[in-house]
């Protein structure tokens, strides 16, 4: 039965997409997904998942994330509930570390899965970690972050201080470097528009808590800091020794977090916003009155895409890089690099749990879906249906560029369920008669400049730019050890949690309270940090050598 199997897998492998995995002989099967993000459920006419039925022989029974991340997986790792799919989100060490994932190496390799391999190889210093016994295992392929040829860096995908863009229209489009020219734009906006044109009052910064999307309260300070994303450390590329800290609890912290005391007492922050779901903020966004907040710009997809449906492209955003003025850090003058090079989305992605009884045709599945004829479905949909070709040019019309931006055609005509999850080519096509397009219409130079609306055009005309990443500064270089939000800090679990637990009581706290009690309260919360934050950053000294030593080769 093993070697009938093998020579099945084999010649898919080989076959065209008419032939796919789907081999006489196999029956159809539905397989269970978990997601860790919210989502909604692909329609039942969704042209794609039934391509996928017809060549695969395979359906998807698609669960999303509600509630608490965290106690979600815990009660599947505690029940051993796991779907055949299973993506942990921003919290996938949980259910690496609690075994509910296969070691995809006992499956993949350069002479069984050639594609996949190859999409791996260039990054498997990074992605190939070691089990308690030493052994080569990788749990999941990225879903992001492993691009073919030279980076792309047209808008800001990741973290950056966002701001509408009528706002900077009606200051007169001015160029916002810091900390303090960025309130005090929204500030004077506010005081000038406190309503919209149909009467709703406006809010002025919005600030995410909940559950792992805390990254909008805590990690600005890094960024103002003028690093790109380290997640809870701030490291000193510069030093040999890669000197390593927890920023929270440091002098330059409290500066930002007193800024955001005075802009509550303002009026610009509310108090609903320590409270808010994931839900309710993109409510918020969705309907325009939000002018500005931080966060990471795919955080808030579903917002953009409702503003654009509705054609509001002057409540949309731009990213802004503010840094720290020199008030702030002892008159020091900050650089600031939000973008960072390359990076793969380590441990976040689709895995194949241990309850799958069908590993191997899931990745002989994955395999037939790295070719070009299914990227560029998944991509950019039926060709003469969602896009054409000209003089060897992927392309959409304006028509078919507006469905890509609406949420209710998505859930009927692509398969972002699957597929956001799943292993994917990024980049430029770097072989055959498409060579030199890009595998994302998002990417294409016909389509980001060509298709813009007329607003975003004239916007990007009044400062002179290009592409909407000409607000922040190209690209470092990245770090040896990649991004440290990546390191798996599981042998330092519970010192972690209590981190995070006191930053998510206190520092709400902080920027609501009384101005009067701000450094007493600061520095109470300094002290009762301490111990964690200690433990914390130490081991992530530590991880942070490992890596570097890892990926270097030492």
């Amino acid at each position: 039965m093993k070697k009938l199997l093998a020579l099945l897998l084999a010649l898919a492998m080989t076959l065209s997409m008419a032939g796919a995995v789907f081999a006489e002989g196999q029956e159809p099967i539905t397989l269970t997904v978990f997601r860790g993000d919210p989502g909604d459920q692909p329609a039942e006419d969704n042209k794609i998942y039934k391509l996928i039925e017809e060549k695969f022989g395979v359906k998807f029974e698609f669960e999303f994330l509600a509630g608490n991340l965290d106690e979600t997986l815990g009660l599947k790792i505690f029940g051993q509930d796991y779907p055949d799919l299973f993506d942990g989100g921003n919290s996938a060490d949980l259910i690496i570390d609690g075994g509910a994932l296969i070691n995809l190496l006992d499956y993949i390799s350069p002479e069984k899965t050639p594609r996949l391999w190859a999409h791996i190889e260039p990054q498997k210093a990074r992605l190939i970690e070691k089990d308690e016994n030493g052994n080569d295992v990788l749990y999941i392929i990225p879903n992001y972050g492993l691009p073919e040829g030279p980076q792309i860096a047209l808008s800001v995908g990741g973290p950056a201080f966002f701001l509408q863009k009528q706002v900077l229209e009606w200051a007169g489009y001015p160029t916002i470097k810091t900390l303090n020219e960025y309130f005090d734009v929204i500030e004077r906006f506010l005081e000038a528009n406190p309503t919209d044109e149909n009467g709703n009052p406006y809010i002025g910064f919005d600030i995410l808590c909940e559950d792992w999307r805390h990254f909008c309260l805590i990690n600005p300070v890094q960024h103002l800091m003028g690093r790109p994303n380290d997640g809870e450390v701030l490291i000193d590329v510069n030093d040999p020794g890669f000197h390593t800290e927890t920023f929270i609890d440091k002098p330059y912290a409290k500066g930002y977090y007193k800024k955001l005391n005075e802009e509550f007492h303002k009026g610009l922050i509310s108090r609903d916003t320590f409270t808010m779901n994931y839900d309710q903020y993109i409510a918020q966004l969705s309907s325009g009155t939000v002018l500005g907040m931080f966060d990471q710009a795919w955080d808030f997809g579903t917002a953009t895409s409702a503003l654009n449906d509705a054609k509001m492209y002057k409540n949309t955003y731009v990213a802004l890089g503010p840094v720290y003025d020199p008030e702030y850090v002892d008159g020091k003058v900050i650089e600031e690099h939000y973008l960072n090079g390359s990076l793969p989305n380590v441990r976040r992605g689709f895995g194949i749990s241990v309850n799958c009884t069908c590993p191997e045709r899931i990745i002989a599945m994955w395999e037939e879906m790295m070719s070009e004829e299914w990227q560029l479905i998944f991509n950019w949909g039926i060709e003469g249906e969602d896009y054409y070709i000209e003089n060897g040019r992927l392309l959409m019309t304006e028509e078919q560029y507006a469905h890509t931006q609406d949420n209710t055609w998505k859930l009927h005509n692509k398969a972002d369920a699957f597929f956001q999850s799943s292993p994917k080519r990024q980049g430029w096509i770097m072989e055959g008669p498409l060579a030199g397009n890009c595998w994302e219409p998002g990417n294409q130079n016909e389509i980001v400049f060509g298709l813009m609306n007329d607003y975003d055009k004239e916007f990007l005309s009044h400062y002179g730019f290009s592409k909407w990443a000409d607000f922040v500064n190209p690209p470092i270089e990245l770090a040896p050890y990649g991004e440290a939000w990546q390191i798996n800090y599981n042998p330092v679990d519970n010192e972690h949690t209590d981190f995070l637990k006191i930053q998510d009581k206190r520092l709400p706290e902080l920027i609501m309270c009384d101005p009067a009690e701000f450094d007493a309260l600061w520095d109470a919360f300094v002290e009762e940090i301490t111990p964690s934050a200690t433990a914390f950053g130490d081991y992530m000294q530590q991880a942070v050598l490992d890596e570097v030593a890892k990926v270097l080769g030492n």
